[in-house]
């Protein structure tokens, strides 16, 4: 599978949304759709970036009892999203559960991630916090492999993990890593972070890049300076 950039839309409203892909006037980048606005928009936003040929990672990040995962999954499917994710802590039946709700009646589906850590957290957190005793990258490995034996496409995580993930369940198993930054740019309220350029060698499949696009003055410039990093050409 090719590598993509995908465009964190963090924006409140479809209006702001808009605004910033008129900058994108040729290349129609894949994008995520993340729970502020989806919450504030609703399905209607899906419908208009798709016709506007956008790819979209619907990011709501589900985790609750099986079936209730597996009734918003089955929703969420008629979307026509590209990807949509949940939490690996859910446990094997709830992600079994969600693929079944999220496969159509022709089979198809779109791609299913599962969230391992969230970059944001730190891992000397894990412990005191969440009781968990192994490392990050243990961890992470860990929960992906839970999530290929439940059928699903891949985890995300932070791109430090990504050789872990491979290492554990293959190649074919993708990751999807946010928490990318430039070399120069802060690093905002992420903890495990690195440059497009660091994830591709990591063996990342999909970056996830927000502010360092979406607050930029020439956002298009900045967004094909990471596809030059990640994807190469």
């Amino acid at each position: 599978m090719a590598k993509d950039v995908i465009i964190a839309l963090d924006f409140p409203a479809k209006e702001e949304v808009f605004r910033f892909l008129s900058h994108f006037t040729q290349e129609k980048p894949y994008v995520k759709v993340g729970m502020e606005l989806f919450y504030a928009e609703g399905p209607s936003i899906l419908r208009e970036l798709k016709e506007q040929g956008f790819k979209i990672f619907l990011d709501l990040k589900l985790h609750d009892i099986p079936n209730t995962v597996k009734s918003a999954m089955r929703v969420l499917s008629n979307y026509g999203v590209d990807i949509a994710n949940l939490h690996a802590a859910g446990t094997i039946p709830m992600m079994e559960a969600a693929i079944e709700g999220l496969t159509r009646p022709d089979g198809s589906r779109p791609l299913l991630f599962a969230v391992t850590q969230l970059t944001s957290t730190n891992p000397a957190l894990l412990k005191p916090e969440l009781l968990i005793d192994g490392a990050m990258a243990e961890v992470a490995a860990h929960y992906a492999q839970n999530a290929k034996k439940a059928g699903l496409d891949g985890a995300i995580c932070s791109p430090h993990e990504s050789p872990a993930i491979h290492a554990a369940c293959g190649a074919e198993f993708l990751t999807l890593t946010p928490g990318i930054r430039f070399a120069d740019a802060a690093a905002d309220d992420q903890s495990r972070v690195t440059t497009p350029a660091l994830a591709r060698e990591l063996g990342s499949d999909y970056i996830v890049v927000g502010r360092p696009i979406t607050q930029a003055s020439d956002p298009l410039a900045v967004y094909r300076r990471c596809m030059s990093e990640f994807v190469g050409g």
